[in-house]
């Protein structure tokens, strides 16, 4: 009982007061729907650019594909179906498939679109329901207005259902959770209002308008990053400033001038954030929870952004002090570092850190190399929910593939295996006598939670990546953190690491002190990496097979190394077998080397 009560205690006392009485309020509270007719419609005066295509998960008029699991929805039971998981259910009251393109025809995918929105309209009564929750209906009504604005007509059943949802979710925004929550609900009440005329539709337009412009300004931090430090939740709110944008171009005057700067400049910072935080392949690293296929992509988003008249970079950055005041982060080292626009925008090009000061993440880039960094707080202190343990955590790429990752989400819920998933275990970083580095409970609760500090990120003369005759190569990229989250444990340890990064090596060195009884450093790999030992224990080594045939060399001193069975979860509903790298560190320090530089016949050697 000491122990549960701890746990909601340090969960409850970082909540917002209107967190706490917003939860009541909701569960208490039951307004009844509001069944008067639809008001008229806004006459479109702009041009609607067409957002990114959603996948398509419309198998048939009434099979469905989410989450990586087909089932038949048919019948009024199917959109409450217990035997479906929640988040299933969910995805098939979004609605997206109205986005989605696919190899059925047009005329007949339109004619199951419009099935199914009459289906919905008669199987799911007001206030009943999944479908009646605030975030799902949010997305349902964005949905429904984007497809009308997309050239396509509502059955009238479906206008007039509209109306009664915009009325319902504005008795059940979520104040009560906040972050991406409420700003779908507000982005909902501005479609609405400018979708439908009228003095109603006036109201709802202002309340989404001051929700919109209030929440902007806090979620979106002055890097350009989402405060929830999820890339894939960055990715889904970047899409909704873009349709924002997107809308006022739609109906002229729906957006003041203030809040449309507003949307531009908060959008293109966010996309030069986003652009750091993807890997070479394009896709967003896996920090938090984070998964593909759930957010448009980085190139999806720069093209949408493209249309939209946005920027897509940020201009150039140089040292510290040097950059424009608008840039969203912060290139350290010799030389600028420039951003480039479409096809290629994705990466600083230059061999110097880019630290990401006010989310907490850096990105090393050196030759074939791409390291993404987590020195950052699990989020917003009140709303953790997408939090994962995941402190001092790192992925790195070489040549143009993900070799060493982050377990990624496959589930939502209270399961052991969202669990698992969130767990530090379940990460590139360093675990301490089987705890979390954040008290990750629940699906998405955090009790006590790391805090990084004594951050560092500089360049220095290499000292782990050599040529022959032992001189340094190039400037190493060196990055150091602590973080507190075992403090809470007996011996009050700390864990500190250190990256350094040449184009030939990269070099994790753990140190923890303070009492403990075991520290174990884990290495995740990507199932395309095949791994080998040549030396097991204490001062292990082996190679890395790249799918590209190149070969990275490891070798681990102050610990003891071993290959372990591990998964990686790339999609929701996907687990995927892989291997992983275990250092159980010895003497409190351990040091990991990785050498590919034998690979490209350059450095070789190591000091």
């Amino acid at each position: 009982m000491i122990k549960a009560f701890s746990r909601y205690w340090h969960t409850l006392r970082y909540l917002r007061p209107v967190q706490l009485y917003g939860r009541l309020w909701f569960r208490l509270y039951r307004p009844t729907p509001d069944l008067r007719p639809a008001p008229g419609l806004r006459l479109v005066a702009g041009h609607w650019e067409r957002p990114p295509a959603r996948q398509d998960r419309m198998l048939g008029p009434a099979t469905f594909r989410f989450l990586n699991e087909t089932h038949e929805a048919t019948g009024p039971g199917a959109w409450n179906d217990p035997a479906r998981d929640k988040l299933w259910l969910y995805n098939l009251h979004y609605f997206d498939e109205l986005g989605a393109g696919g190899d059925t025809g047009p005329l007949v995918r339109a004619q199951w679109h419009r099935a199914l929105l009459r289906r919905w309209v008669a199987e799911n009564p007001p206030a009943v329901g999944n479908g009646w929750e605030p975030y799902p209906t949010s997305l349902r009504i964005l949905n429904w207005v984007k497809w009308a604005l997309a050239g396509n007509d509502l059955p009238p059943e479906s206008v007039q259902s509209l109306a009664v949802q915009v009325r319902w979710l504005r008795r059940r925004l979520e104040y009560h959770l906040l972050g991406n929550h409420l700003f779908a609900n507000a982005k909902a009440l501005v479609y609405a209002g400018a979708f439908f005329v009228g003095a109603q539709a006036d109201r709802w337009l202002a309340l989404g308008q001051w929700l919109l412009a209030r929440e902007l300004r806090e979620q979106v931090l002055p890097d350009g990053g989402h405060f929830e430090r999820s890339p894939m939740y960055h990715a889904i709110l970047l899409e909704d400033v873009l349709d924002l944008i997107n809308l006022a171009g739609t109906f002229p005057g729906t957006l003041a001038p203030d809040d449309l700067a507003l949307c531009r400049e908060k959008a293109a910072a966010m996309l030069g954030w986003l652009g750091v935080m993807c890997h070479p392949d394009g896709g967003i690293g896996f920090f938090n929870d984070a998964a593909l296929g759930i957010a448009p992509t980085l190139g999806a988003l720069i093209e949408y952004a493209g249309r939209l008249g946005v920027p897509v970079g940020p201009g150039t950055v140089g040292g510290e002090g040097t950059g424009p005041a608008s840039s969203p982060f912060l290139a350290l080292g010799p030389g600028p570092a420039a951003l480039d626009g479409p096809p290629e925008f994705a990466a600083p090009r230059a061999q110097a850190p880019v630290w990401l000061r006010d989310s907490g993440y850096v990105r090393l880039e050196a030759g074939p190399a791409v390291a993404l960094l987590d020195v950052a707080p699990i989020g917003p202190d009140y709303l953790p929910g997408h939090a994962h343990a995941d402190t001092l955590s790192f992925e790195l790429s070489l040549f143009g593939r993900r070799v060493i990752v982050n377990g990624g989400t496959s589930r939502y819920g209270t399961g052991p295996e969202r669990l698992a998933e969130r767990g530090t275990a379940a990460h590139s970083t360093v675990q301490i006598d089987h705890a979390d580095s954040s008290e990750v409970w629940g699906g998405f609760r955090v009790a006590r939670r790391a805090r990084p500090f004594a951050i560092s990120v500089e360049c220095v003369p290499a000292c782990a990546c050599t040529v022959p005759g032992g001189m340094p190569v190039v400037p190493a990229q060196r990055v150091a953190a602590a973080h507190n989250g075992y403090r809470r444990l007996p011996g009050r340890p700390i864990h500190r690491r250190t990256w350094e990064m040449t184009p030939g090596c990269l070099v994790v060195t753990d140190a923890v002190s303070g009492a403990f009884g075991e520290a174990v450093a884990r290495f995740h790999l990507h199932p395309e990496a095949t791994a080998e030992v040549e030396t097991a224990g204490a001062g292990g080594r082996g190679l890395l097979h790249l799918p590209g045939g190149q070969a990275v060399r490891w070798s681990v001193t102050g610990g003891e190394a071993r290959l372990i069975p591990s998964a990686w979860h790339p999609e929701f509903g996907r687990s995927l077998p892989t291997r992983c790298l275990e250092v159980r560190i010895v003497g409190g320090e351990s040091r990991a080397v990785f050498d590919w530089g034998c690979a490209e016949g350059g450095v070789s050697g190591l000091a």
